[in-house]
């Protein structure tokens, strides 16, 4: 009987294998984390987190029996998903129900469930006054975003390692979150906000 392979959480391990593999394979150069992790986000009403004290993913597992759950489709089949998640925190809810993942936030906030899995750099999070719970045990990989170049390309675009190297670490899960928010909740020009971004940052004038 073989056994599938768990997923690694140690976001500096990840990093290192998949550099290592995409320029032993592939020969494209892979940029240092950017800042941001756009991995799954357990989600609550902020209110329930600020009444109940909720910080932490085993916070909430104790009134876990009392709640019902929302969960997008990928996440309930996935191998890095609920079967696993479940069995980390012990979890035992009313009700689970497989919808849409865009209809979880919408669940969330209206009362319909009350805890989900979303994205963490989601702009909704903080439009809808959700709260994300700390992955305490450690139970999801990281999704951090970096660049991937072809390694050719340094040699064809002048300074373009340089301008890769500057947005390392520059954009953080909460910078990534509110510039979503704009794009997609205040529906704002996409090409203001990342100037508006790019002035704050100091990488423009």
């Amino acid at each position: 009987m073989t056994t599938t392979p768990q997923p690694i959480t140690d976001p500096r391990a990840v990093y290192d294998q998949v550099r290592r593999e995409y320029e032993n394979q592939f020969n494209v150069a892979v940029s240092a984390p950017l800042g941001f992790d756009n991995t799954f986000a357990i989600l609550v009403r902020g209110e329930d987190a600020r009444r109940l004290n909720l910080k932490t993913i085993s916070d909430a597992a104790k009134y876990s029996h009392e709640w019902r759950a929302g969960f997008g489709h990928d996440f309930m089949v996935r191998q890095d998903g609920y079967p696993g998640f479940l069995r980390t925190y012990g979890l035992q809810f009313a009700s689970v129900s497989d919808m849409s993942l865009d209809l979880t936030y919408t669940a969330l906030s209206s009362r319909k469930v009350d805890m989900i899995a979303g994205n963490s750099t989601d702009g909704r999070i903080a439009a809808l006054d959700l709260f994300q719970l700390e992955d305490d045990r450690h139970y999801f990989p990281p999704y951090e975003g970096v660049f991937l170049t072809r390694r050719d390309s340094f040699d064809r675009v002048p300074g373009l390692k340089e301008v890769i190297q500057k947005l390392g670490g520059a954009i953080s899960t909460d910078d990534m979150r509110k510039l979503n928010y704009e794009v997609d909740g205040a529906k704002r020009d996409k090409k203001v906000i990342v100037r508006e971004w790019l002035i704050k940052k100091g990488f423009i004038q």
